[in-house]
This record gives structure tokens, sequence and C-alpha cells, in this order.
């Protein structure tokens, strides 16, 4: 393929390419499919699914920030996420929480029966950045080397030209013929983030829309995997697969990345998903031996959904008035179940064991380089 990184790329390679197919991709394809099929089980054997469906995306939320390097520790990102307007948060940690916020608004927008489009994306990419955004009509937008300002990749040029490319993505997503729906995820992944159609927010937009895809094409009942986790860890490869395909048309590569962050990401989230209802249960029955009249199951669904918390969370989840609800966390709290800690003038009752084993355990697979 003849390529010039500083020229835009205004042909992009048709979807699907030819030849795809290929034994190792259809190696990949069948452990993939295998393990991310276990987990949605798994998810639905939950309880209360939105155990997972709250915590899982904020960490899918900060590790996709990192990715593009913004970085915020992970007390602070819970801690601004229970005090909502009321937290003194960095910039950063707001990123994270409109990324979690935009994958709310997508997977919400499928829920009410809208397709996955390009508005779609746009609405979820202006979410993440916090205003109204359109596809770009300026030229002079370049993808280079963050240390050396060497030129990596420019995308194609001209709003005509963006919106023809996201047209020909548009209808590949809602219709990928024979492709199986993993392999049309990372060829679809590659598409948008070649296309770059935002002048800011493709790479996180693009990582969202991933999540959306495998829910609409009836893989995930949730948008639960952390996919953005195995990423984060294979960074540079990641980068480097992206731009093959570009330079060499090296598909096959790609791909079978992109299969085995699914299928480690999906073995990483089953893990998590059994760790947090043998947590859960730990403490509803902790609960309900010490504290006989406090609502074990209804509570303890509360503090893994939410695992810092405030008297007003119980009293919005009907659980309890606020005198009984602050009674009932600082019994908890007398219990070791939960830490006591004073925000400026609000109390936060922390579920630090659930917090420690959410961070505790190793981020997917690294791969070597």
């Amino acid at each position: 393929m003849d390529y010039n990184p500083k020229e835009p790329f205004q042909d992009l390679p048709p979807l699907p390419p030819s030849h795809f197919d290929t034994p190792e991709v259809l190696r990949h394809l069948v452990g993939a499919s295998t393990a991310i099929a276990r987990l949605d089980e798994a998810v639905k054997r939950l309880p209360d699914p939105t155990v997972l469906i709250n915590t899982v995306p904020l960490l899918e939320a900060q590790a996709s920030s990192e990715i593009e390097n913004i970085v915020t520790t992970n007390d602070e990102l819970f801690r601004a996420d229970a005090l909502k307007e009321n937290a003194p948060a960095t910039p950063a940690t707001k990123e994270a929480l409109r990324y979690r916020a935009a994958l709310r608004i997508g997977d919400e927008l499928l829920d009410g029966g809208h397709p996955l489009t390009a508005k779609l994306a746009q609405r979820v990419c202006a979410s993440l950045r916090g205003f109204e955004v359109e596809v770009r009509d300026k030229p002079g937008i370049v993808i280079a080397n963050p240390r050396t300002r060497e030129v990596i990749y420019t995308p194609p040029q001209g709003r005509d030209v963006i919106e023809r490319h996201l047209s020909r993505w548009e209808r590949f997503i809602n219709d990928p013929g024979e492709v199986p729906p993993l392999i049309a995820m990372a060829m679809a992944h590659y598409q948008f983030e070649a296309i770059h159609p935002f002048s800011d927010g493709n790479g996180r937009t693009g990582r969202i829309l991933n999540l959306l895809m495998l829910r609409d094409l009836g893989i995930l009942r949730s948008p639960v995997l952390y996919l953005s986790g195995f990423i984060v860890r294979n960074k540079n490869l990641y980068y480097r697969r992206l731009n093959d395909v570009t330079r060499r048309g090296r598909w096959q590569e790609w791909i079978v990345f992109m299969l085995t962050a699914v299928e480690e990401t999906s073995r990483w989230t089953y893990q998590l998903v059994d760790d947090i209802d043998h947590a859960r249960s730990v403490v509803e029955d902790k609960i309900r031996s010490q504290i006989p009249t406090i609502p074990a199951y209804d509570l303890a669904n509360l503090l893994f959904t939410q695992p810092y918390i405030r008297v007003d969370d119980i009293v919005t989840a009907q659980l309890a008035q606020r005198q009984t609800g602050a009674k009932w966390l600082n019994q908890l709290a007398g219990l070791n179940l939960l830490e006591k800690r004073k925000v400026g003038r609000v109390n936060l009752y922390v579920n630090a064991s659930y917090i420690q084993l959410l961070f505790a355990r190793e981020l997917p697979a690294q791969l070597p380089d």
C-alpha cells in the first residue's frame, strides 16, 4: 500500500476487507466468542446486575481516559461520583466521569430504539466533551508522536469526504453481512479511528462505540466489558496495530489483537463478577446475622452499587428515612463493613473492601511488544 502519513488518507479501505477470515483469526474468534458468552451469562445470574453496570463502566472510563494520558486516582474518581456536583474534582476526574455518562447516554439511546449511527456517535462525543460537536470541516488535523512530534497519520479532510466515510461505516455496523459480530466490531473500530470525524475525543468515542456495538449486535446485554483495561496495558501495540492497517493493510494482526482483547477482558470481568457476587453475599450474611432489623439484601446491593455511599442514597433508594439511614450506616461502620469519612459537610461511607477488590486484581494480560 502506497501511503504517505503527511497526506490526508482520503481513500479508506472499504469494509469488510477481503480474505480476513484466516485460520489465525478464526482460532482467536472461537476463544473470544466463548469467553464473552460466558461473561454475558454470569451478568445475567447476578441478583442485581446494577452492581456491575455502575462499577465496570467507571473502571472503563478511567482506563479509556488513561489511554489519552488523562489520569485520575481511584479514590478521587469514586468520591467525585458519589458527591456529584459537590465534589472538588480535578479536570482528569471530570473527564473520566463524562466518559461514563457518555456510555450511559449511548446505552439509553439503544434502549430507546435508536440505531447505532453517526448521529449517535456525535451525541456520545458531545457528552464526552461537555458541549455540542460537529463533523470536522477544517484542514490541519494530524496525529503525531507526542514525544518526537513526527506525523504518524493524517485523517481524511473535507466534510463531504468525512461524511461519505461515516455513511459507509454506519451501513457496515448496522449490516455487517456474514462478518461475525466480534470481527465486525474490530473492523468498525479501525474505520472510525481512521475517519477521525471530530476535532477531539475520537479515541474515547470509538471505545464507547465498541461496547455499544457489542450490545446492539446481541453479544452483551449490558456494556460491562472492561475493554480499555486491556488497551491501556497494551497501548503502544494498540496504536501500532491500528497504524499497520493504514500503512500496510495488515488486517489480520489488528483483528487478532482486538479478539485477544475481548477474550482476555471477558475472562477478567467474569472473575470480577464472581468476586463481587461472593463479597456481596458475605456482607449480606454479616448484616443479617449482626443487625437483623436492617433489610440485608437490599442494603448489601446498594453498598456494592454505590461503594461510596451517603445517607441521601438510602433515602433515594426508598429503603429508609434520613435518621434511620444514618443509624444503619453508622452501625455498619461499627462492624467495619464501611469506613466513615468526612468530606466537607458530608459524611461518606466507603465500602473499602469492595474498592480494594476492584483495584487489587491485575489488569488484563499484557502482550509482548
